[in-house]
C-alpha cells in the first residue's frame, strides 16, 4: 500500500505497488484532471508532475513514485481562485476546445514555466510537442502559456 503525497497531502491508498498512477489519482482519489487517453504515453493527456518533472501517469505505477512530491492539475487552483496558467487558458485565450488534451499541456506548461519563467514561443512550441491536441488549439495554448509567463 503506497503513501502518494498528492497535492501537498499524504494519502495512504490501499492499491497495489503496480496500480497504474493514473487510475489510483481518478479512481481512489478523486482526481479528474489527469485524462486517460492512449494508455500508451504518446498523447500526454495523463501528465502530472512528480517533484516538479512531468511524468505520464498512465504508464507509471504508484509505487514508483510512492513519497515523492506529485502535483495534478488540482493543485494549481480552484475554480474560484485558478493559478496563473488556468486563468490564462480558460479566461484570457480560450485555449482549448474539448479540454481531453488540457489537462497534459498545462501541467507540461507549468513544468517548462518552472525553469524557464520567461520562455520565447519557440521554447513553448518545443515544449509542448509531446502533447497532443487535435481540436487545432495549439496557437490559442502558445499564447496562453506566453501571457501566463509575462505575469510571473
Amino acid at each position: 500500500m503506497p503513501t502518494l503525497k498528492v497535492n501537498g497531502r499524504a494519502h495512504d491508498v490501499p492499491v497495489s505497488d503496480d496500480a497504474p498512477l493514473l487510475f489510483v489519482l481518478r479512481n481512489d482519489l478523486k482526481l479528474n484532471g489527469p485524462k486517460f487517453g492512449c494508455g500508451l504515453a504518446q498523447c500526454g493527456a495523463c501528465l502530472v508532475l512528480v517533484d516538479g518533472q512531468p511524468v505520464r501517469s498512465c504508464v507509471t505505477s504508484a509505487g514508483a513514485v510512492a513519497g515523492q512530491e506529485i502535483t495534478t492539475l488540482e493543485g494549481l487552483g480552484t475554480r474560484e481562485n485558478p493559478g496563473k496558467l488556468q486563468k490564462a487558458f480558460m479566461a484570457e485565450e480560450a485555449a482549448m476546445q474539448c479540454g481531453y488534451c488540457v489537462n497534459g499541456v498545462i501541467m507540461r506548461a507549468k513544468a517548462l514555466l518552472d525553469q524557464n519563467p520567461k520562455p520565447s514561443e519557440g521554447e513553448i512550441r518545443l515544449a509542448l510537442d509531446g502533447n497532443l491536441c487535435r481540436c487545432g488549439a495549439q496557437n490559442r495554448m502558445v499564447r496562453a502559456v506566453l501571457r501566463a509567463s509575462r505575469e510571473a
